[in-house]
């Protein structure tokens, strides 16, 4: 057992604090009682368990026609490889880690990009939601893959997190900053990163040169019952937060062939028109954005 590993005590501690918030309290029901088949069913697999869309252009020649018996199945693989290619370009943003390096994943749902992480880089990785319910399912599939000693997710607030100033070489959110006010978000990936470190974001955002968030916007906000923020947002908190942009990146063509191939398969939720409607019309904006701390 080295330094750089968690301790049998650590993997399993099973501590859960009370939301801070009324807020809080409703989006850890939210996520504790969620169990969507897009989420599961593509997670199945290859046991790989995201909560975030795809990016991507489709294979359409591995998809088959319609009428093949196996056409279903095929598009939910494809469905889950453009969201496990949205994983790779986030951590393709975290510049160099080496295997003694420690990543936080703030909001990391059932941890699919925390395994992913760590089989890229063989670093340590700290996960954090407000959702017992996903923080188990994560720990349970660590151990299952025999990582536990060095991938977890603990239940925590993640605007105040455990974790010592300056210990992470990186950090990054994906789809989870919408819960959270950005300045206290940023305030506190700057705290936990070491000076250099990167901060990595994926995200949906609404787009200033709109005007307002659209009606669309707010049906993901109801649906998710979430905050979307804006992209200025994003920018001015960052700054404000010691954290220098190193790039931005407009993802919003490469989520669209996702959301358009999702709203044919079985597993629609009802929310596929409102993100298709949103990208197109550019009201809602698909956005990678690399910070380094200074």
């Amino acid at each position: 057992m080295t330094s750089t590993e968690f301790t049998t005590a650590d993997a399993t501690s099973t501590f859960v604090p009370s939301p801070a918030t009324p807020y809080q309290g409703d989006i850890a029901r939210y996520w504790n009682n969620e169990a969507r088949p897009v989420n599961l069913r593509l997670g199945d697999v290859d046991g790989l368990y995201h909560h975030h869309y795809g990016i991507g252009a489709v294979d359409h020649a591995a998809l088959g026609t319609p009428e093949d018996s196996e056409y279903e199945k095929k598009l939910i693989a494809e469905l889950h490889r453009l969201e496990s290619a949205q994983a790779e370009v986030l951590l393709d943003h975290l510049g160099p880690i080496g295997p003694d390096d420690t990543l936080m994943d703030a909001g990391c749902g059932r941890g699919g990009s925390m395994v992913m992480a760590h089989q890229r880089f063989g670093c340590k990785v700290e996960g954090v939601t407000l959702s017992a319910k996903q923080a188990d399912f994560a720990n349970r599939r660590a151990g299952e893959l025999d990582i536990d000693n060095r991938v977890r997710a603990r239940v925590c607030n993640m605007l105040d997190t455990p974790f010592e100033t300056g210990q992470m070489a990186g950090s990054w959110n994906n789809e989870s900053s919408m819960y959270v006010d950005l300045h206290d978000l940023m305030a506190e990936h700057s705290r936990v990163l070491a000076t250099g470190g990167r901060y990595v974001t994926i995200t949906g955002c609404w787009n200033p040169k709109y005007g307002q968030p659209s009606k669309w916007v707010s049906q993901i906000n109801a649906h998710f019952e979430c905050n979307i923020h804006s992209r200025r947002e994003y920018l001015r908190a960052m700054a404000d937060n010691r954290l220098v942009p190193n790039a931005v990146v407009d993802l919003t063509e490469a989520t669209l062939p996702y959301w358009e191939l999702r709203a044919t398969s079985s597993l629609v939720t009802g929310i596929e028109e409102a993100f298709i409607e949103s990208y197109k019309d550019g009201s809602f904006q698909y956005l990678l954005i690399a910070a380094d701390r200074v």
